[in-house]
């Protein structure tokens, strides 16, 4: 079996830079403090409410079945019901919601739902991951559309060439942006299906960050633009939001003819969601729709950026504080790459950060930070990098 060889897809699906950070992060720790900023997981638990309604589920023997994999009636019309009052949109519970094990879930069968070999996807870059990862699952061809600062880290859908857009199949899109925290306004989506109708082309959104915004700016839904459930699905996740990662659990709503195939492919692969994760998650949505106050998740990460980007200013490194997201996107300091500075970073301070490049091209120069430490650390990761002498 030696002579064995895996599938040739998985030199696609390379992690080499986060494997390698795990590596550096590990030999560093024997001799100080590693202070992690590399991961974007939540480090609060789920609200005590919620816990407890996964309790009460757990407990109930009537649970244990087989959940169905489009999601319970309940989820699904808790669903339409939160996405009425947070976005004012309507959605059918029967036929414009799917239940998901997480966003990543339908991230990454989309492509295999809706693109075959010689189709085109649509991808940002830099880009979440599974974004690229998904197009090489599914044998398909990726179309990079570059994200940069001069363009408010907007794709130019009139710079894509005419046979591109004759190929592409799917666009992906995510607001607020992982990785560079980026927020679109409501008449980019409406600029979004124009072009999507335009050139017959499947419009994804990954909304996974529509809860932590800051200083009062509340993203739209993709849904929200005139048009787009014609052209369009959307994906949310209550993985940031709510605290519930390690859950496995999201939807994705909007188009019904555009939701079946990845319905197919994913009853071939799941049963579905547990039914008391569904029931947590009904909880979570029922309460932010009805006590009445923000979602404190946003307030959280509000804290935390003022507190890094101020204490880093201090410090000599000024940044662009972002409008949402748990991450800051920085550029690194003259004389860098994305790599050089993120591996001696590590070495000098024990602070990890994500190289931009990890994310595609178009994120050399840049370092991803996630928030995902209390106050008092990142004040500490502030004054390690005025120490280390890095900013000079």
């Amino acid at each position: 079996m030696s002579g064995r060889q895996p599938s040739k897809r998985l030199n696609q699906l390379t992690s080499a830079i986060f494997t390698e950070m795990a590596e550096r992060k590990r030999k560093v720790a024997q001799r100080m403090q590693v202070i992690d900023l590399g991961i974007g997981s939540p480090d609060k638990p789920p609200a005590p409410h919620l816990i407890q309604a996964l309790v009460d589920a757990v407990q109930n023997p009537d649970n244990y079945g087989y959940p169905g994999s489009q999601g319970s009636v309940a989820f699904r019309q808790e669903v339409a019901a939160w996405y009425r009052h947070r976005f004012n949109v309507d959605l059918s519970p029967d036929t414009e919601i799917h239940a998901l094990m997480g966003s990543q879930d339908g991230l990454a069968h989309l492509a295999l739902a809706w693109a075959d070999p010689g189709d085109i996807v649509l991808v940002p870059d830099p880009g979440y991951p599974i974004y690229a990862g998904s197009v090489h699952l599914a044998g398909a061809e990726l179309y990079p559309m570059p994200l940069r600062a001069e363009n408010g880290f907007l794709p130019e859908l009139a710079a894509i060439p005419a046979d591109v857009r004759k190929r592409a199949k799917l666009m992906i899109l995510n607001y607020p942006n992982n990785p560079v925290s980026a927020v679109a306004p409501l008449s980019f989506f409406e600029e979004v299906v124009r072009f999507a109708r335009e050139n017959d082309i499947i419009v994804a959104h990954d909304l996974a960050y529509s809860e932590m915004a800051f200083d009062g700016y509340r993203p739209p839904s993709f849904l929200e633009a005139p048009g787009a459930k014609e052209v369009g699905i959307e994906l949310n996740s209550f993985s940031k939001s709510f605290n519930m990662a390690g859950c496995r659990i999201a939807y994705v709503v909007g188009n019904a003819e555009l939701i079946k195939p990845l319905a197919i492919v994913k009853s071939n692969i799941d049963y579905g969601v547990f039914d008391a994760v569904q029931q947590m998650a009904v909880a979570a949505l029922v309460h932010d729709r009805t006590c009445g106050e923000a979602n404190p998740v946003g307030e959280l990460y509000q804290e935390r950026r003022d507190v890094l980007l101020s204490s880093l200013a201090e410090a000599g490194w000024v940044i662009e504080p972002p409008k949402a997201t748990m991450f800051i996107w920085a550029r690194v300091p003259n004389g860098f790459t994305s790599r050089s500075f993120a591996f001696e970073l590590l070495e000098k301070t024990g602070v990890v950060v994500i190289p931009g490049d990890a994310f595609g091209q178009e994120g050399e120069g840049y370092v991803r930070i996630a928030l995902v430490k209390e106050p008092d650390v990142l004040r500490e990761v502030a004054h390690r990098i005025k120490e280390s002498g890095l900013l000079r």
